[in-house]
């Protein structure tokens, strides 16, 4: 993979959040940055999945009132 040569500014504590976040001492920024990128991705994917399955459920009549709720746990 090329590599493209950056600087960036980060405030103290954002760099000893990326530190922490290493899994070894070998990982560099440019791992942890991209292990995050592809976190983030798969989670909007996942979360995209769950809202379309929700909205789904919910045109299907699949879901509970508040009002009902709140009755079977007796409020």
């Amino acid at each position: 993979m090329s590599m493209a040569i950056t600087t960036i500014q980060v405030d103290v504590e954002v760099k000893n959040k990326l530190e922490s976040l290493k899994l070894s001492d070998r990982d560099t920024f440019n791992d942890v940055i991209k292990e995050l990128i592809e976190d983030t991705m798969e989670l909007n994917e996942i979360t995209k999945k769950e809202i379309s399955e929700s909205i789904a459920q919910i045109q299907r009549g699949e879901f509970v009132s508040h009002e009902d709720l709140g009755k079977e746990l007796g409020f």
